[in-house]
């Protein structure tokens, strides 16, 4: 099939971190280019109060936001990249083009499409050691202030936005009591030296509403199956993230989906990896590469069909 026969070279879904570096790449590549965004151009960086391992010198993740966002903005003003709003739903490889499908129906075909959907927030009822009853609502950590926080806060989770939350509020003094089983300990690695935190290694977490008063009733179940009680007055999720993984791909038993597991004009970058690789400097990374591939494969002279 002839590149011109497609509506773009290289088709990018989602416009974080990784999104941005394969627009910015391909641009760079003279490779006609199209980002798909449904929401903000920045993604989870809106959330992220302070930033410690990426380069540029940038202190908050809606400062990067907004960088990736003016470089988006200078790329479409050249006419070397253009911004589609719409939710991805489903992609394709066939043997001469790639296809994407939006929710409003549009289809738009592509020589290759980098999958750069990232990642959402995981819930209560998506882990199976916690049980609570249907009332049970738990506000993302990310979204809360010091003010916010009482002596009997409890935190679902020690994911990474505990550090990150610590380090945006050096001047907290409140313990957080943090649960978390022993699956997920690793996660907890950076935090679990810091004085304000209280982790609680546990089997299993029951969550329900006290017959009085306001708050929750916790019973938990510790390591060695005995039982502790706890009244809560509110209870913050910080389960960690689920994969926004596009019909089409093909995903291992966490949902995760490998690069090396897709059509070959399907390439795959970003968070949706895989859960050990959720960084915003290696999401950027494999943003550019998996551009890059594409373009060794077939751009250059004596190139052939994608791998």
């Amino acid at each position: 099939m002839n590149a011109r026969a497609c509506d773009t070279d290289v088709l990018v879904v989602g416009a974080g971190p990784a999104g941005v570096a394969a627009a910015v790449m391909a641009a760079s590549l003279n490779l006609r280019t199209t980002v798909v965004e449904a929401g903000q151009v920045g993604g989870k960086l809106h959330r992220i109060g302070a930033l410690e391992n990426v380069l540029g010198n940038w202190s908050s993740g809606p400062q990067l936001a907004e960088a990736l966002s003016v470089d988006l903005e200078r790329l479409e003003k050249a006419g070397r990249c253009m911004l589609v709003r719409g939710l991805a739903v489903r992609v394709s490889g066939q043997n001469d083009r790639a296809e994407l499908v939006l929710d409003d129906g549009r289809v738009l075909t592509a020589e290759v499409i980098v999958v750069a959907a990232g990642v959402t927030d995981l819930a209560p009822t998506d882990v199976n050691w916690i049980t609570a009853s249907a009332e049970f609502s738990a506000p993302p950590l990310w979204r809360t202030t010091p003010q916010d926080l009482t002596a009997r806060t409890y935190i679902l989770g020690a994911d990474r936005p505990l550090g990150t939350w610590l380090r945006a509020h050096p001047n907290v003094t409140t313990t957080l009591h943090v649960l978390c089983p022993p699956a997920d300990a690793y996660k907890a690695a950076e935090v679990e030296h810091d004085g304000r935190v209280r982790l609680v290694s546990i089997s299993h977490a029951a969550i329900t509403k006290p017959r009085y008063g306001d708050g929750w009733t916790i019973e938990v179940a510790g390591r060695d199956g005995a039982k502790t009680t706890y009244a809560a007055t509110s209870v913050l999720n910080n389960l960690g993230n689920k994969p926004m993984a596009v019909d089409g791909l093909n995903s291992g038993e966490d949902g995760y989906c490998s690069p090396h597991e897709q059509h070959r004009r399907i390439r795959i970058a970003g968070d949706l990896r895989s859960s050990r690789f959720q960084r915003i400097t290696t999401a950027q990374g494999s943003g550019a590469e998996a551009v890059l591939a594409y373009y060794y494969d077939t751009a250059l002279p004596g190139g052939g069909e994608p791998r």
